[in-house]
């Protein structure tokens, strides 16, 4: 039997692995520690504390206090608790300003809430530009009277790039509108700090930053309005019912207190490992182009398009080297059509289909990277001889320029 590819994870924007740390911190309240957090006897009193202990470690990496975290299940969980609790904190309001390129948790609650209430929530989407940046008088002419909450991501899953959500959160305030922001690709990789901004919700991922699945926590500003989703017993203080995923809460409390002390190597060795990726495939593949502001963007994300190939075929010659990567949101990869996110910067449809976002963690290697590298030109070439577009259009076409030929 022939010998199976290393395994080389390049899809980190999709989910991460558990750090061992992590893991280790875990384990006991799998089994021994297995008290109920809200008991009055000190079996369940000492996983309480830790549940505290986690809490903070939450907080003290977004630059909140420990009473600003609540827990939840998820990522889009959060997503919804925010926009919803803003919802009821006005009932009187039915404006919600977004953008066209949000995550789906965001992109479908909108859309569903528009349908479910007969267009009486009025969304409005901000467009993006080539680069998939916003524009900042857009987004103010955008607030009115009737404007109940902002949702802007700050940092897109696809492409990386920055949105300037503290700015935008200040012009929110100043206008009597809450502001809330879908952080969870952005927590852990960039310094945030909460203490500093006029953002009234952040949403947190844990399995974004090597934390288990199924755990997620929502930043609630002190003093906003705030409902809870999920109704039930008195857990984070009536915010959210249902007894704790405790050893996940663990989990994410130490993954937090290890992307503090990992911020520099995220802004440094990462970004370097990102920054030898992309210009090794936009320097030795034609055709290719990056999708995204090349500086206003995470560390460790680069999406490029290839035209005239399939991200699908792509993808999966890159799995038989052992290399993982995706075409755009996990969450959205199962569909034909291509990316909600490049088609709102406008990429030609002939690159949107062919594109793929490779993702960096601080396990990434050079040996890794080189690798890819070494790969991958060949793959596209590959499925470019496949292809009748290519090869009437291209036929001839030499060398890589990392930009878009026009010639056909």
């Amino acid at each position: 039997m022939a010998d199976q590819p290393p395994v080389i994870y390049l899809d980190n924007n999709a989910t991460t692995k558990v750090d061992p740390a992590v893991l280790e911190a875990m384990l006991p309240y799998f089994g021994e520690l297995y008290g109920n957090p809200s008991s009055m006897h000190s079996f369940g009193g000492q996983v309480g504390r830790t549940l505290a202990t986690a809490r903070q470690q939450v907080a003290s990496l977004i630059g909140a206090t420990a009473e600003e975290i609540v827990f939840t299940s998820c990522g889009t969980e959060s997503d919804s608790t925010a926009i919803l609790a803003a919802l009821q904190a006005f009932p009187e309001k039915r404006h919600i300003v977004t953008t066209r390129v949000e995550h789906p948790a965001v992109k479908h609650l909108c859309e569903h809430l528009d349908r479910l209430t007969g267009h009486k929530h009025r969304v409005t989407k901000l467009p993006v530009d080539r680069d998939g940046l916003l524009d900042l008088e857009q987004y103010e002419a955008a607030l009115n009277d009737d404007t109940a909450v902002v949702s802007v991501m700050w940092a897109n899953n696809e492409t990386g790039v920055l949105f300037p959500v503290e700015e935008m959160a200040k012009i929110a305030k100043s206008r009597g509108v809450l502001f809330h922001t879908d952080a969870v690709q952005a927590v852990g990789k960039i310094p945030i700090n909460m203490a500093e901004s006029a953002i009234d919700l952040l949403s947190i991922s844990g399995h974004k930053l090597h934390a288990p699945k199924g755990v997620g926590a929502l930043y609630v500003r002190k003093g906003a309005p705030f409902a809870p989703l999920i109704i039930g017993g008195h857990q984070e203080k009536g915010r959210r019912g249902g007894t704790e995923n405790v050893t996940s809460i663990i989990g994410l409390g130490q993954a937090c207190e290890l992307a503090a002390a990992r911020l520099e190597e995220e802004n440094s060795r990462v970004r370097q490992l990102r920054d030898k990726l992309e210009e090794g495939l936009l320097s030795q593949i034609p055709n290719a182009i990056l999708n995204g502001h090349k500086e206003q963007r995470l560390p460790n994300t680069t999406n490029i398009s290839f035209e005239y190939v399939e991200g699908e075929s792509i993808l999966l010659h890159l799995d038989q080297y052992g290399i993982c990567a995706s075409s755009g949101s996990a969450c959205t990869s199962g569909s034909l059509e291509p990316s909600h996110v490049l088609r709102a910067m406008g990429v030609p449809f002939t690159a949107a289909h062919g594109s793929v976002r490779l993702s960096l963690s601080v396990f990434n290697t050079e040996e890794e990277i080189d690798y890819v590298i070494a790969k991958m030109p060949g793959i596209i070439a590959k499925l470019r001889e496949m292809s009748p577009f290519w090869q009437s259009s291209h036929q001839g076409s030499v060398g890589g320029t990392g930009c878009r030929c026009e010639c056909s």
